[in-house]
């Protein structure tokens, strides 16, 4: 059975007429009625009673034409989605996304994305990597904006950005006196990370080792936010991603640069192999990219 036979079916029970069907259909006259004759031969029922000027459905034919059209009609419909989603005038994009990033890289991004497409839904699920990486090769995401190490080969990664990670300090330490400070001036400080699970605390403690440097981790939390405020309030230092050090801001620790090599981060979206990023994603990967997208400039 095809798509284009009920397509006939439908044109001759509406124009009783098989010429009149084909004239519609813009095929011959012969070549309709093989069609439809060819699919009565498959059900083995006869769909019209074919007189001399006009072709009458038989009670066969009623009952499946009224299927044939729910048929087309869910096809047509079918087909105007994905026109309206390749052309980006509807649909969803769901994003997953690091705690880490998400408040201070969407909004800029997800402000540009939805004044060009209004009719496109953005959902946005926060996550640890570990969880990303399961919601992508799951197909429950489009994509993931996540920070390696990341060694699943069944994904494709796509590096977006680096960003450098900041040395937050509270109000009146003597490290702020300093313009550029040397990672061995954080020997023997307390330092607030992120818990277990989250890879910027993973990646903080990387650079630690790397430097030879042997802070006191003294608190962890699961907000970058509350990193801040508890930085904020005295009870330690801690590396912050460069989104996240928004000077403006009054309730916010006192950053300064760290000596090179500097700590950094970087910023890749990943999707399954598989499962190459759709329209809607592609775009949304362009504006992440665009001048001003890390800053909210």
């Amino acid at each position: 059975m095809e798509m284009q036979q009920l397509r006939y079916v439908v044109a001759v029970a509406r124009t009783g007429n098989f010429s009149r069907a084909a004239e519609q259909c813009h095929v011959s006259q012969p070549s309709l009625s093989q069609q439809v004759q060819k699919l009565e031969e498959e059900l083995g029922e006869r769909l019209f009673d074919r007189m001399k000027r006009e072709a009458k459905l038989t009670s066969h034919g009623e009952s499946f034409l009224r299927r044939a059209v729910r048929i087309l009609e869910e096809v047509d419909a079918a087909k105007r989605e994905a026109a309206d989603a390749q052309n980006l005038l509807r649909g969803t994009l769901r994003i997953g996304v690091l705690p880490t990033i998400a408040p201070y890289l969407l909004p800029m991004v997800m402000k540009a994305f939805t004044a060009r497409f209004s009719g496109v839904e953005v959902v946005v699920q926060e996550d640890t990597t570990e969880r990303l990486v399961k919601l992508a090769l799951a197909y429950e995401i489009d994509f993931a904006l996540a920070s390696p190490p990341i060694q699943d080969l069944r994904l494709e990664r796509r590096v977006l950005f680096k960003e450098a990670l900041w040395l937050a300090l509270p109000p009146g330490h003597p490290l702020t006196r300093k313009r550029l400070v040397n990672p061995g001036d954080l020997e023997g400080e307390r330092l607030i990370v992120m818990k277990e699970g989250h890879c910027l605390g993973d990646q903080v403690l990387r650079f630690c080792d790397r430097r030879r440097v042997r802070p006191d981790i003294s608190l962890r939390s699961a907000q970058l936010e509350t990193v801040q405020a508890l930085v904020r309030a005295g009870l330690g230092l801690s590396l912050i991603p460069e989104m996240a050090a928004r000077t403006e801001r009054q309730d916010l620790p006192e950053y300064r640069p760290l000596a090179a090599p500097e700590p950094t981060r970087t910023i890749i979206a990943i999707w399954p192999r598989q499962r190459p990023p759709a329209r809607a994603a592609t775009e949304f990967l362009k504006l992440i990219a665009a001048p001003g997208a890390k800053s909210g400039g």
